[in-house]
Parts: C-alpha cells; sequence; structure tokens
C-alpha cells in the first residue's frame, strides 16, 4: 500500500484540535545506548511549552540522539537501547498506555536533510502526515490545513499557484519549509529540528530561522544546531552537552540563552560559546 492509497477524500474525521496549545516536555533521567555503547547518560532538562530550546555542543556529544528519545525516533535504530522517562505535559511517553504513533503525531520532526517526497506534489506532500498516522479529513479540510500548513511555515505565498507541482522541483530551503509544512499538518504540539538548515544557504538559513520565530508561541521547537550565531538568535533557552574522555553525552549547563551566552557558569561552557574548541 503506498501513502496515497490510506485515506480517502470522502472519510470524515476530526482533525487534531487546532486551538491545542504548545505543550512542555520534560525528560528526566535519559540515558541511550547503541549497543553496548552509551551515548548518554543520566540527562534531565524542562523544554518549556511555547519556546524555543536549542541543544548545542560538538559532535559526538549525544545531541542528535538526545533529540530522537524525545519522540520515540531512538528505538527504531537497530540495538538502541533507552532508560529514564520523557514526560508530555507530566506523562511518558514510553509508558505502554502511549501508542507510539500518538507520540509521534503529538511530538513532530524535521530532520537534517529536507526529504520531501520527491514526486509527489507540493498538496500531498503536505497531507502525507495525515494519512501517515491515520487522521481522515475531506477535501474541503485538507484544502484548508494545506494553506494553513504552507502559512505556518512560510511557504504559501511562493507555492500556492503550483501546489500541485512536485515538491522535489522545489529550491533547497521550499523544502525544508514544505517538510515543516508536513509536520505541522498534523498539529503537533512539540516540533523537533534537527540540524534543519545545515544543508541550506545563507538566505534559506534566514528564511527558516523566520519560519521558526513565527512558530514561537504556536508550538514548542527543541532544535539541534552547531551554529552558536543561531541558537543565539532563535532561542530562548540553551543547553550544552559535552562528552568528554570517552564518558557518555550529559548537559554541562543550561539556561536562558542570555545567560549561557553572555555569563555562562561552567568554564566549558564559555570556552565552547567564544568558539575556543568544537
Amino acid at each position: 500500500m503506498t501513502v496515497t492509497d490510506t485515506v480517502t477524500d470522502t472519510a470524515v474525521l476530526p482533525v487534531v484540535d487546532p486551538t491545542a496549545a504548545p505543550a512542555t516536555l520534560e525528560a528526566r533521567a535519559v540515558s541511550a545506548w547503541f549497543g553496548t555503547h552509551q551515548v548518554l547518560g543520566q540527562v534531565s532538562l524542562t523544554m518549556p511549552a511555547g519556546q524555543v530550546s536549542a541543544l548545542i555542543g560538538p559532535s559526538g556529544c549525544g545531541k542528535s540522539t538526545f533529540l530522537r528519545t524525545l519522540n520515540r525516533m531512538h528505538e527504531l535504530i537497530p540495538s538502541a537501547a533507552f532508560g529514564g522517562e520523557v514526560l508530555f505535559e507530566g506523562e511518558d511517553i514510553y509508558d505502554a498506555s502511549w501508542r507510539l504513533t500518538d507520540a509521534r503525531r503529538r511530538i513532530g520532526m524535521v530532520f537534517q536533510k529536507p526529504n520531501p517526497f520527491p514526486a509527489m506534489s507540493i498538496y500531498d506532500n503536505v497531507v502525507a502526515g495525515l494519512r501517515l498516522t491515520g487522521t481522515r479529513v475531506n477535501r474541503r479540510e485538507k484544502d484548508e490545513l494545506v494553506e494553513e500548513s504552507l502559512t505556518r511555515a512560510g511557504l504559501w505565498k511562493e507555492v500556492r499557484d503550483r501546489l500541485r507541482q512536485p515538491g522535489g522541483a522545489l529550491s533547497g530551503g521550499q523544502q525544508q519549509r514544505l517538510c515543516i509544512a508536513r509536520a505541522l499538518a498534523v498539529r503537533p504540539r512539540v516540533l523537533l529540528m534537527d540540524e534543519p538548515c545545515s544543508a541550506l544557504d545563507p538566505t534559506s538559513t534566514r528564511r527558516v530561522e523566520e519560519t521558526i520565530h513565527e512558530l514561537a508561541g504556536q508550538v514548542t521547537v527543541v532544535i539541534v544546531t552547531h551554529n552558536m550565531q543561531q541558537a543565539a538568535r532563535v532561542s530562548q533557552q540553551c543547553a550544552f552537552f559535552l562528552a568528554e574522555q570517552g564518558t557518555p553525552g550529559g548537559i554541562v549547563e543550561a539556561g536562558a540563552t542570555d545567560d549561557v551566552f553572555g555569563s555562562p557558569q561552567d568554564q566549558r561552557t564559555a570556552d565552547y560559546v567564544a568558539g575556543r574548541f568544537g
């Protein structure tokens, strides 16, 4: 069965509540392994509702692994193991009462490399998330949702006259914003972003950052970035990850972005944000 076969235009079920507020996400003592290799050790962090939280640190310190634990993407990797809790508004998403589709719908993900379905139209790319999560809407609701999601992703004005053209024909920056629109179409309350600008040119990076600013307050955003300036520009909270001398990755310091960059409490944080290593 293909993605486009899973939902009919006549089936009508309510979409996730559009008025749903951003959610607080809290990691408690999160640890992660690949086989016997532990990559995260006892990481705890609260990501406040409606704010942008940036995860910074050198390569190999566990930032992306931590991000993947926040919507159970980590468990898709062979030999991966997990310990701890991830609380969505106080409920542990790893509890047996949580279905995997519920976690993915409420906690969306945008990856490092834009990954639209290249042969699928812009329109169908946006609604693909609905089909994959089993959310059914009629044609009118679908049309409204496509416009809403593309508008929230800052792409509607650029593509509204070519919605039936392939998503793969868009520029790299537009493809990434299309992926953001696809994630937003299921109306998640948290959006995870793993280096969303690393493959983009400066102009496209600026537009994606503008999109993140526009989303602030509408959805909780957690972003991994190696770009210190980007973290300072887009986030209200920042967490500095580090793995030293073969130890699992962990958080050295976390707090308000202005404090982490302007008056860090740990010398390792000060050295990293000043560009002395990493």
